[in-house]
């Protein structure tokens, strides 16, 4: 009698003798797998989804994107956008005093160029498809498209350093932009938030003001430090001076800040 030594299930001296394994997919709708893509299309809407939970593909997404830059998520402290450079362009030179920045190139090469001077910048390195760039705050940086296809890469900004919903189609729209916001104007004038220096002056003349009567009133200088330092962060953070005034004082009055009250009742 035949020996098979391949029973059933296994026929054949030409079969491999080891376990199957079927995986079956789950049916899957339209849009239920990416429920961030358009129907008609099936691209990715790129749009500001934060500061809402949110997954996508971010390499689809900044392959599909062709503006200079596109805010994807915006949160509290923390942003990410899509950017397309083009042939022989470059993001242009910038700083960011309290931003971390990292970029990763998804399409293209590009040279990378950092400096603690704007008119030294001594790191430069060629970066490709997959490379990571990290940028310290306080750094004036560049990168520059040397290939012959648009740089497509995603920044993310720690904290955010765009509005909620930042749509600049091209590097001219970024620019005139920054200079309403914080650059400079068409005649050379550095602008931050929309004012000139000389403005931000004239905005910040109450709280001046106040900190002379201070002096006059012979409270000590660290205590009058401490709250106008204080009263210029919130001013920063969108607070009139008025109102930061009186924040800084209620702070002190209740005993919010022991500190205030500690510096205020030293002697010098």
């Amino acid at each position: 009698m035949y020996y098979n030594p391949n029973p059933y299930p296994y026929y054949g001296p030409y079969y491999v003798d080891a376990p199957q394994y079927y995986r079956r997919e789950p049916a899957v709708f339209p849009n239920e797998r990416y429920p961030n893509r358009m129907d008609s299309s099936n691209r990715i809407v790129l749009k500001d989804y934060g500061p809402n939970p949110y997954v996508v593909n971010i390499n689809d997404a900044t392959i599909q994107n062709n503006t200079f830059r596109t805010a994807l998520w915006t949160g509290e402290n923390l942003q990410v956008t899509l950017m397309s450079i083009d042939v022989g362009d470059d993001i242009g030179l910038e700083i960011h005093p309290d931003v971390d920045q990292f970029l990763r190139i998804e399409q293209g090469q590009g040279l990378v160029q950092m400096g603690k001077n704007k008119d030294n910048l001594t790191f430069e390195k060629m970066a490709y498809d997959d490379f990571a760039i990290m940028i310290p705050a306080g750094t004036w940086h560049n990168v520059t498209n040397t290939g012959n296809a648009p740089l497509k890469l995603y920044s993310i900004y720690a904290p955010p350093n765009h509005p909620f919903g930042t749509v600049h189609n091209t590097k001219a729209d970024a620019t005139a932009m920054e200079q309403s916001n914080g650059s400079e104007n068409g005649n050379g004038t550095t602008m931050i938030s929309g004012k000139t220096p000389d403005e931000w002056i004239q905005h910040t003349e109450y709280l001046v003001n106040e900190g002379l009567e201070d002096v006059k009133r012979g409270i000590n200088a660290l205590h009058i430090l401490q709250e106008f330092i204080l009263m210029g962060v919130l001013v920063g953070k969108g607070y009139s001076p008025e109102e930061a005034y009186e924040t800084v004082e209620e702070w002190e009055r209740t005993g919010e800040s022991k500190l205030l009250q500690q510096s205020k009742a030293m002697r010098w």
